[in-house]
């Protein structure tokens, strides 16, 4: 084991990479109660027609997908990150997918499956690093940021800290509702918690906002062992689902989701694979070695997660948390995957795990994301313009495939006025003309 993770030659030993899966489990454990919530649209009235998931499928699909990723990605690319169904993408499949669009959830899956297979032909063709060059990086960063904003405004409204209002759309919700004081405690001490330091802090803010709300009635603690760990809930509401319903994909409208699933995932991974192998000293003359075995892990993760029920599964930037613990090879990843087969069996857990307690959460990573904003060229107009109607049109539309495609038709317009037209690559009029298509098709 140790000379097939090369232990000597990166300078780690069992304990070190033990320590750094551990701590790379706790930074995104929460994914296993948030991932539930949203693609369940826990506490949501849904319109007619429209169906709930199952939550006790997707929180096992969400584990084992979390754990076959984090696996391939640990034994194959033997590097330490950890893969599991994204934010933002669950976001997106929950909100805009089925609530906004009317798709069905089974459908929906079956477009998370078909952007799963075109992520292994595009991998193993070497296309998909192709096209990641291809968008510009001030729209990567854009979407991102846009992302965040989306899903920590979900979060506000989820719990009543934002709601509707007929006069001016949307104003501060009745703070002195119990539930929603609860959510705004659990966002004060998830902030202290990652202002500390603490590694895994979204986590632990959960747990404590969880306990805080037993203690103060709003919560029905578990009443023994059992409410705690119990047998693992069946993946039959779920599983095969995707495959059962895959012929219903070839429309105009699944053709963009299924876009908008490859775009956002495409710079989720090539981001997080960046971010975690530069923390890592991973990087070889400003390239990252064996990234064709990681991207593959990546896009049959997705495959796998959307046969067994859940939204694309990604590589998580908390992965940085255990390399900051010392972890530098797939052992780490190894013990992450073991873990989370471990958590299978603390599905009861789950109805404790109520929506202000994931709101926390959300607000929080949204936060993180956001933080994209700072490396956007602001200060030119050209860049600025489409840059930031991407950001806002994602919470304001309540789509992120609309916010990535109002950035896509703007980009080449104002990069053509500037008299930078040379610079926009082939890709990006490709992408112009099928948005355009996609509103005329909204419409």
């Amino acid at each position: 084991m140790k000379n097939y993770f090369k232990f000597d030659q990166h300078g780690t030993n069992y304990r070190r990479e033990t320590i750094a899966g551990i701590t790379t489990f706790l930074a995104m454990a929460y994914i296993l109660f948030v991932n539930p919530s949203v693609l369940s649209l826990d506490g949501i009235d849904l319109p007619e027609g429209v169906t709930r998931m199952d939550k006790g499928a997707i929180f096992t699909a969400t584990a084992l997908a979390a754990a076959i990723g984090t696996l391939i990605m640990g034994l194959l690319a033997k590097y330490p990150i950890a893969l599991a169904p994204g934010m933002g993408l669950n976001a997106f499949f929950a909100y805009t997918v089925v609530l906004g669009y009317g798709i069905p959830w089974e459908t929906a899956l079956a477009g998370v499956l078909a952007s799963g297979l075109i992520f292994i032909v595009l991998t193993l063709t070497g296309i998909r690093e192709r096209v990641i060059n291809a968008i510009p990086k001030n729209l990567k960063l854009a979407v991102g940021a846009g992302i965040g904003i989306y899903i920590a405004f979900i979060g506000l409204t989820n719990v009543g800290i934002i709601e509707a209002n007929p006069d001016t759309f949307l104003a501060l919700g009745d703070l002195t509702e119990p539930t929603t004081l609860l959510a705004i405690f659990g966002v004060f001490v998830t902030v202290i918690l990652l202002v500390k330091g603490f590694k895994g802090g979204v986590f632990y803010g959960m747990i404590v906002t969880a306990i805080a709300g037993m203690v103060v009635g709003l919560i029905d603690p578990p009443s023994g062992v059992n409410d705690v760990v119990g047998s693992v809930p069946s993946l039959e509401p779920t599983f095969g689902v995707a495959l059962d319903h895959f012929g219903e994909i070839f429309t105009l409208e699944m053709l963009v989701v299924i876009m908008t699933f490859l775009f956002v995932d495409f710079f989720d991974t090539a981001g997080t694979l960046v971010a975690v192998a530069t923390q890592g000293g991973l990087m070889k003359n400003d390239k990252l070695p064996r990234a064709s075995r990681a991207l593959f892990s990546d896009s049959t993760a997705t495959v796998a997660g959307s046969v067994l029920g859940t939204s694309t599964t990604t590589s998580f930037i908390e992965s940085t948390t255990g390399v900051g613990a010392g972890g530098r090879t797939g052992f780490a990843s190894v013990v992450t995957a073991g873990l989370f087969l471990l958590a299978l069996f603390f599905s009861p857990l789950l109805s404790v795990v109520t929506s202000e307690v994931t709101a926390p959460a959300l607000i929080i990573v949204g936060i993180l994301m956001a933080a994209n904003l700072k490396e956007v060229d602001w200060d030119k107009l050209e860049i600025a313009v489409p840059a930031f109607l991407t950001v806002i049109a994602m919470p304001l539309t309540y789509s992120i495939a609309t916010g990535i495609a109002v950035g896509f038709i703007f980009y080449p317009i104002t990069m053509i006025v500037k008299g930078r037209g040379k610079e926009i690559h082939p890709i990006m009029y490709g992408l112009f003309v099928i948005f355009i298509l996609y509103f005329i098709f909204l419409a």
